[in-house]
């Protein structure tokens, strides 16, 4: 990993403000699979505009010289909710009886990959919640696994299996808390 350059992080909680430079950091980091429907810019935009409006959308973006480089956006489920219902096997009571932050979208531009970035722009996001714990979905083919292998290296662990609509892949479904939980002092 190289050093990223100078970063700035931006959090945002109306989709409105950063709508434009999602899509535009979306566009380039899905390049190679934009011709899928489920990938298009289109169906990312439908998909963004239903998160955005739902309860807890946070969204924070880095941007090195004014430009966006990556973000990482989510919001609150709670218990019942339809991530959770889509989810097989039934995710365990520890995870769906308080509410959770579900990471809905995370991408770094190509030259920005390798430097961090994507951590940092995790890791503000996380520290903006006060959920006790985090989901995602992600493909486990993504990057020849390598995309699935980088979730674990940060603490996520799989419980499960979701396919969001009939145009998504199949995707693992992965959880961790939100802050390293507390040491025994015994």
């Amino acid at each position: 990993m190289t050093t990223a350059p100078a970063l700035e992080l931006r959090t945002f909680t109306e989709l409105e403000e950063v709508r434009g430079d999602l899509l535009d950091v979306y566009a380039e980091v899905r390049a190679p699979l934009l011709h899928l429907p489920n990938y298009a810019v289109t169906a990312f935009g439908e998909r963004l505009d239903r998160h955005g409006n739902e309860p807890g959308f946070t969204a924070v973006l880095a941007y090195a010289d004014g430009l966006p480089v990556g973000y990482a956006y989510g919001n609150t489920i709670e218990h019942g909710d339809r991530y959770w219902q889509r989810t097989t096997p039934p995710p365990a009571e520890r995870y769906t009886r308080q509410p959770a932050l579900a990471l809905k979208e995370i991408g770094v531009r190509p030259a920005w990959r390798k430097t961090g970035a994507a951590r940092r722009i995790h890791d503000a996001l996380l520290a903006e919640r006060d959920e006790p714990h985090v989901t995602l979905m992600v493909n486990a083919a993504a990057g020849d696994g390598k995309v699935h292998a980088l979730y674990r290296s940060w603490g996520y662990e799989d419980i499960g299996h979701s396919q969001p609509s009939a145009a998504s892949p199949v995707l693992t479904v992965m959880v961790r808390t939100t802050r390293p939980l507390p040491r025994s002092s015994t």
